[in-house]
C-alpha cells in the first residue's frame, strides 16, 4: 500500500493531524459510526484500514457478510472518513501507520494494549466500544430469525 502525503505545505500553515483506525466494518451499525466520529475528533483527517476478507477469516474464523468492495463503499460515504484502504495483514500495521503519516492510531478497547508498540511512531488511543451492539451479535440475531 502506498499513500501519497503532501509535506510541501506553505510556512505558517499548521499541518493536518492524521488519525488512522482499522476494522472489518461488516454489517455497519451505530457502533461503527461512533468510533469513526470519535476518531476524527482526535485530528483533522481520518484514514480507515478495512480488513480484507482473508484477514477477517484469519482473525474471526468467518468471511464478512458484505464484500470488501461494499464495505469500502459504505465507509467512503461516511462524512467522517477521508480515505480508505485495504488492510491485508496485521503484521503490516506499523507500515500502514508510517505510509499514512498518521499522528494517532485509534482502536476499540477490545484491543487495549495490543498496539502499544506503535507509540514510538504515533499516539495510540483505545476507545470504549458502544455498549450492547456488535456485528457478531447482529449476525447471530439474524441467523436465529426463521
Amino acid at each position: 500500500m502506498t499513500i501519497a502525503i503532501n509535506n510541501n505545505q506553505p510556512k505558517g500553515i499548521k499541518p493536518l493531524k492524521t488519525v488512522i483506525t482499522f476494522g472489518t466494518f461488516d454489517v455497519f451499525h451505530s457502533g461503527h459510526v461512533n468510533i469513526l466520529r470519535r476518531s476524527l475528533e482526535m485530528g483533522d483527517r481520518l484514514i480507515v484500514g478495512v480488513s480484507s476478507d482473508q484477514l477477517n477469516l484469519d482473525k474471526k474464523g468467518r468471511k464478512p457478510v458484505y464484500s470488501l468492495k461494499n464495505r469500502m463503499n459504505i465507509l467512503m460515504a461516511i462524512r467522517y472518513v477521508d480515505e480508505v484502504f485495504v488492510e491485508e495483514s496485521l503484521e503490516l500495521k506499523r507500515q500502514y501507520i508510517i505510509d499514512s503519516g498518521a499522528d494517532v492510531l485509534v482502536m476499540g478497547d477490545d484491543w487495549s494494549g495490543k498496539f502499544d508498540q506503535f507509540e514510538d511512531i504515533c499516539e495510540v488511543k483505545y476507545l470504549t466500544r458502544t455498549p450492547s451492539i456488535s456485528t457478531t451479535e447482529i449476525i447471530e440475531v439474524i441467523k436465529d430469525i426463521e
